[in-house]
């Protein structure tokens, strides 16, 4: 079976393979960074960490490189964790097991790679190892927690970094530089529901809706998936009108940022019912097949046994019913000054319901404030409708395209020198911790590129393993581009 350090470039893999081997979900990355910052010191290197626990990591300017402009490398440690049904896997204790396919893809056995962001911090460190490759001054930023709510950016110090230029390697299409991206913030619902015992005259039944493909919540939105829980709520929505289906418990989703994949519910309907749910169940799938088709073919429902002492009382299971379908999700304009970008749009992420109450957190992202309040507003006010409290967290802030950046210009002439026609310049609407360090560090000059990845934040995720050689070609080409410091 081959690995990954037999890959080239090799010393990238090499540590992307130290990544893989560390887990390192969001909040759960320290192990990882201490191991970063000890590999360091080991290597003379110096190394800050600053009061939130983002690491520095700074290498002096190869020979004859001490005059040009301090670049500042900058990635995130942690990782989105999504695996597949039936996939035994421990993110807080297991390796990701990567897979090298014969197609020239890199993917994980059942899991997300990590390749977000760990392919571009992979790159930071091979730029640190390296013995042999020309760079100025480099400060190597490692944030913490990004995919969680990029609280490692938000509560990054404002005096570690000297850099004036920055390249954000967290994007995820190979010929394209990414000048600006969408803020975004949290909606949290929460209300309580009432329950009663089960009669004995209902059964409890366990409804899984299973096999859609999922994706990230910004750089997916647009490609009309199916969010698991909103397909789910469709079909108890037809269950309590056609076969008085109470609900008992509901969870769809595990990621504010990922698209639900899958989504599972409990109901109590009366026994003589049962047949009748199962042929409806039927004709549900064949119609969400048929809707799907081409985008998420796979999609299955499957009903189970189940055990249930109490349901939610009429009154209750109606309300998370109808608050499953009436909130917003998906696509809210796009935008008319960047074509072909959304502007506006939101993911119902998280939902549970049952006994102890009802909850869902929401992912909202928008190129404009107003775009932004729009959007929090109308989940709000059917948050409310459905007597529900409601609470915004989170934020971040978008990043505004400068189409007169001096390191856009470099970076486009450097693409044209070295791989001919010329990079695409984009602004991309999932959220990238630029905005956040533009308001920390005034005046920094950023770009953001990276290798193919598809599929991010659900188990298809994959690396396309010539574009990684390229993109490596492109940032050393970049670093030993850069521009004679400004006294």
């Amino acid at each position: 079976m081959r690995v990954l350090n037999e890959l080239e470039p090799r010393p990238l893999w090499a540590h992307f393979q130290t990544l893989c081997d560390f887990p390192r979900p969001s909040k759960h990355e320290t192990a990882l960074r201490d191991h970063l910052r000890a590999w360091a010191e080991a290597r003379g290197l110096a190394t800050r960490l600053d009061a939130v626990g983002n690491l520095l990591i700074c290498k002096p300017a190869t020979p004859g490189m001490a005059d040009r402009e301090t670049v500042v490398l900058q990635g995130h440690l942690d990782m989105v964790t999504q695996k597949n049904a039936g996939t035994e896997h421990d993110f807080l204790r297991d390796p990701i097991r990567p897979l090298i396919g014969d197609d020239g893809w890199v993917r994980a056995e059942g899991t997300t790679l990590g390749a977000d962001n760990g392919i571009g911090v992979a790159a930071a460190l091979a730029v640190l190892e390296s013995d042999d490759l020309p760079h100025p001054a480099i400060e190597a930023l490692f944030t913490l927690d990004e995919e969680a709510g990029m609280t490692g950016a938000q509560g990054l110090g404002t005096d570690l970094l000297t850099g004036r230029l920055l390249l954000n390697l967290d994007t995820e299409d190979w010929g394209e530089f990414y000048v600006g991206c969408a803020g975004g913030i949290d909606v949290l619902l929460e209300r309580a529901l009432d329950s009663e015992a089960l009669p004995a005259d209902r059964e409890a039944l366990r409804i899984e809706l299973t096999g859609l493909r999922g994706g990230h919540s910004g750089v997916d939105i647009h490609l009309e998936r199916g969010n698991a829980t909103r397909l789910l709520g469709r079909v108890l929505a037809a269950l309590a009108a056609g076969h008085d289906a109470r609900l008992v418990s509901l969870e769809g989703g595990t990621l504010r940022n990922a698209l639900p994949r899958e989504a599972s519910a409990v109901i109590a309907v009366p026994a003589a019912q049962r047949a009748a749910v199962a042929a409806m169940l039927d004709q549900w799938q064949a119609l969400l097949r048929d809707e799907l088709a081409g985008v998420d073919d796979g999609v299955t429902l499957v009903l189970r046994e189940a055990q249930a002492a109490r349901m939610l009382d009429t009154t209750a299971s109606a309300a998370v019913i109808d608050l499953v379908n009436a909130l917003p999700h998906g696509v809210a304009r796009w935008s008319q000054r960047v074509p072909g970008v959304v502007e506006t749009s939101n993911n119902i992420g998280v939902v549970r319901a049952g006994e102890d109450g009802f909850s869902a957190v929401l992912l909202v992202r928008s190129l404009l404030d107003s775009g932004l309040a729009a959007r929090v507003g109308e989940i709000v006010a059917v948050g409310r409708l459905g007597g529900c409290r409601t609470a915004t967290e989170g934020r971040y802030p978008g990043w505004t395209p400068n189409p007169d950046s001096p390191l856009l210009a470099l970076g486009l002439d450097v693409y044209r020198r070295h791989f001919g026609g010329e990079a695409a310049v984009k602004v991309i609407h999932a959220g990238l911790e630029c905005g956040i360090l533009a308001g920390k560090y005034p005046g920094l000059d950023m770009l953001s590129f990276g290798p193919n990845v598809r599929g991010a934040h659900s188990p298809d995720e994959r690396v396309e393993i010539a574009s990684v050689a390229t993109f490596w070609q492109l940032l050393a080409a970049l670093l030993a581009a850069t521009p004679v410091r400004h006294m």
